[in-house]
This record gives C-alpha cells, structure tokens and sequence, in this order.
C-alpha cells in the first residue's frame, strides 16, 4: 500500500549488487541502507540477490522482496552475467523504474530501452582505471561506462569530482547523490581483545586488498617507520592472488591481517578504538569505508587524491599523504609525535559528515528520481495515447 491515499505505490528493482541484506561492500550498503527506507516510505520494492551466495532464500526479507537469479560463476563472468539475467528479470516484470549500481552494467540499459523501463545506473568510481583490470577488463569497464551514458535514464554519481570526470569523459551530465553514514560514538572495546588489541594500539586499514587500495604501500611505510603500534589491517580478496599472498608474507610481528571482518560490532569498535586511520583508496568518489572512519571518529590519515580531499573538505577532517613509502612513514612519525593532532581528528571527524552523508537525505534524493523517472513513463504513455 502507497503512504498516501489515492497515490498509486511506486515499484521498484534494484540489481547489480549481491542482494539483501548481504553486505559485503559499499554497493551491497547502499542497497541495504536505501532498501530498508524505500520500504518504509510505502515503496513496493524487489532486490536482485545473487543465488549462490544464499543459503537460505526467504521471499521477503524487512517487507522487502527478494528475487534469487544464477549466474555463470567464474571470476570474470559472475557479476555480469547476473546482472544481465536480473534486468532481463525485472524489464519483463511490473516495476515502474529499473536502480542498477555499477558501470560495468551499462551495457544492459539496452535491454530497458527495449521493454520501455525508466531506469537510472549508480556508476562509482573509475574502475577503468583500477590496476586489476589491466588490458581488456579496462577497455570494457570504459566502454560500460559510455554506454551506461547513452542506455540510461539517469546517471547517479557519489561526488563533485565525479560528476566532472562523467562531464569531461562523455559529455554527460549526472545526479549526484553520496552514500550515508551511520555515526556512532561509543563501541564495545571487548570486541577488539580477540586480537589482543587495546585502545590506541594500533594503526587501521579496512578495504579489499587490491592494488588500487594501496595496502602495499602503506605497509611498507608503516615498516620503515619506527611505531611501536601494530597495523591492522581488515579485509582481503575473494580470490587468493599474487598481490593479496606477497603482502601477507611480508615477516614483521607488527602487522596484523583480520581477513573479513562480517560482525558490524567488531568492525565499530575496530574503527573507534584505533590510534588513526588509513584511506589508500585511490580511484572512486564517496567511500564506504572512509564515512565509516568520519562516523566513527577516527583520526584520518589518506592518501591524497581530489576524491578524498573532497570528503575531508580539503584536510579540514583528516591528514594526506604522497604515493610514496617515504611520505607514508613521514605520516606515521609525525601523527605519533603529535598526540594532540590525532586527538583533535578524532573529536571532530563527525563535523565532515555534512547533510549529504545523511542516509535519510540520500533516500529523499532517490526517491525524487525514481518518482520523476516514473512520471515521465506516464506522460509518454500519455502523450503516445494521444
């Protein structure tokens, strides 16, 4: 039932993520975070999930429904194939308007051209440019991104930056909409003491450990330096790779590698306990990872790019760091040598999250383009009639 007597209910999918309420990554966040809100404002709404990656498969899950599509699973196949299956799903179905997250799904925007679906596409980043998709991956991911462009409706971007990049690379203008925080002050500090941690132990990377993310980098400038700190490092890859093995090999008692950390609890109290924070990611608008750090007051040491400059509002809320293992030891040195700094970081990181990173005001700005992507299917029916 709509919320409002008399409006008909707005149908939507979403797919190109993993499905609800797996959460693995920022896209499988934002479909969980802006799912469970479209939900609750009286939207009928249908998510695409990954069959192979459920072992139970409810129907629907939080008053969300939950459609369960194969795939071809091998490492370069999975995600697209089934997304390709998910939009050939829901273009034959009654949903009003088609949320794809991800560029390298735009060249299935032909599909809704063809059945008449509004549609709008979340690209992030810039994967054309990540190192792991060297040679044909990253003339395809180029190519998606174009064709997202043309096959779309609308065009959703994290970030300022890349909303000048999608201008300057296509001609395309776009929407932008950042992801949500969910800040926190306070986490449990016994969820830290299976790894033998105490608060202020330890220096902290979260994200996949992908050459783009620069754990290697900061590893090896935590390693010259002179810390007494451990570098814990949360995350990995879900395919065992040279990058991912090197790096776990490299002999300092010091380093501490968590793997996924999947329980929200550990992961806050990882994030809130630590000494400071460090953002490698180098390619890509809003980062999950990087709010997460701001909600949860973390000192932010990272990486300098415009796209992290822009969510620090140019070092307001954080430190930057050369790609360089030298600047990053530089960074370590002098962050333990000014206590007074990192304390302050810590206190006010939660100012940076200004009204955009608010899930509630993220979901307003979706639901208005949904809303104007299904009025403009009306008026064309209309305007067709006539």
């Amino acid at each position: 039932m709509s919320d409002t007597p008399g409006k008909e209910q707005l149908k939507v999918a979403i797919l190109g993520a993993k499905g609800y309420p797996y959460v693995y990554g920022g896209y499988d966040t934002l479909v969980k975070e802006l799912g469970e809100r479209l939900q609750k404002r009286g939207v009928d709404l249908r998510v695409y999930c990954h069959r192979a990656l459920f072992r139970e498969k409810p129907p629907v899950v939080n008053g969300i429904k939950l459609i369960y599509t194969p795939a071809i699973e091998t490492k370069s196949l999975t995600q697209l194939t089934h997304s390709f299956i998910s939009m050939l799903h829901a273009c034959m179905s009654d949903v009003d308007v088609i949320f794809v997250v991800n560029s390298g799904n735009g060249p299935f925007g032909v599909l809704s051209r063809i059945f008449r679906k509004p549609t709008a596409i979340n690209v992030d980043g810039l994967e054309w440019l990540r190192p792991k998709w060297r040679g044909l991956g990253s003339k395809y991911f180029l190519w998606a991104s174009k064709m997202a462009t043309k096959y779309y409706d609308r065009i959703i971007n994290d970030s300022d930056e890349m909303h000048r990049i999608y201008r300057e690379e296509f001609g395309t203008d776009s929407t932008i909409i950042a992801y949500g925080a969910n800040p926190a002050e306070t986490a449990d500090i016994s969820k830290i003491k299976k790894w033998n941690l105490e608060k202020g132990s330890y220096f902290l990377i979260v994200g996949r450990l992908v050459p783009d993310n620069n754990a290697d980098l900061i590893v090896e400038g935590f390693i010259k330096s002179n810390s007494t700190r451990k570098l814990v490092i949360v995350g990995d890859v879900p395919y065992r790779d040279e990058f991912e093995s090197k790096l776990k090999e490299i002999p300092d008692e010091r380093l501490l590698f968590t793997g996924y950390v999947t329980d929200p609890e550990e992961l806050k109290s990882l994030y809130l306990h630590s000494y400071a924070y460090f953002h490698g990611h180098e390619y890509g608008g809003t980062n999950p990872a990087m709010l997460k750090a701001m909600g949860y007051g973390c000192a932010i040491l990272a990486l300098d790019t415009v796209f992290n400059r822009e969510m620090l509002q140019d070092g307001k809320h954080g430190w930057f760091f050369a790609k360089k293992g030298d600047a990053v030891k530089d960074c370590i040195e002098k962050a333990e040598a000014q206590p007074e700094s990192m304390r302050f970081l810590r206190e006010t990181a939660r100012e940076g999250l200004i009204l955009r990173y608010n899930w509630d005001y993220v979901t307003d700005q979706y639901l208005k383009v949904f809303e104007e992507l299904k009025e403009t299917k009306k008026t064309a029916k209309l305007t067709i009639s006539k």
